[in-house]
C-alpha cells in the first residue's frame, strides 16, 4: 500500500510546479503553514547536495477542526505534508494519504474524515 498520492511532471520547473501545487490547495480550502526546503537545509547543516526538495505543511481548517474535536492528539499528524521534489523523470508532488498515516488510531469517525481528506488531496494532486 502506497502512503503517498503521487504525480510527475516531465520537464517541469519546480518553481512552477511548487506555484501550481499551492494555486490547488488553495482552491481546495488548504492553507500552507509551514513550508521547508529540505536542499537548502541539508547543504546549510550538513554541506550536502540534494536534487530541489521542498515539502508543504498542508492544512485545511475545517478538516482539522473536525478531527481535533474527534481525536486532540491527532495534531500529532498533522499538517498533511506534500512534496515537491525534483526527480530524473521531472518534478514529483507527493501528498501524504491521511488514511495510511491515521491507521494507527481506532476511531472509525475520524477514518471517515482522513477518508474526506484523501479524496481532497487526490483531486488537489490532479488538478495541479
Amino acid at each position: 500500500m502506497s502512503y503517498t498520492i503521487d504525480r510527475i511532471f516531465p520537464g517541469a520547473d519546480i518553481d512552477d510546479i511548487d506555484a501550481r501545487t499551492r494555486v490547488a490547495l488553495a482552491a481546495a480550502g488548504f492553507g500552507v503553514l509551514t513550508e521547508i526546503d529540505v536542499k537548502a537545509t541539508i547543504k546549510k547543516k550538513i554541506d550536502k547536495d540534494l536534487p530541489g526538495y521542498r515539502i508543504l505543511g498542508a492544512c485545511n481548517p475545517n478538516m482539522a477542526w473536525q478531527a481535533i474535536g474527534m481525536e486532540p492528539r491527532v495534531g500529532a499528524m498533522l499538517p498533511c505534508n506534500v512534496i515537491v521534489r525534483e526527480t530524473n523523470e521531472g518534478v514529483e508532488v507527493s501528498a501524504v494519504d491521511p488514511v495510511v498515516s491515521m491507521t494507527g488510531i481506532n476511531n472509525q469517525e475520524l477514518g471517515e474524515v482522513a477518508d474526506q481528506v484523501r479524496q481532497m488531496l487526490s483531486d488537489v494532486v490532479s488538478a495541479i
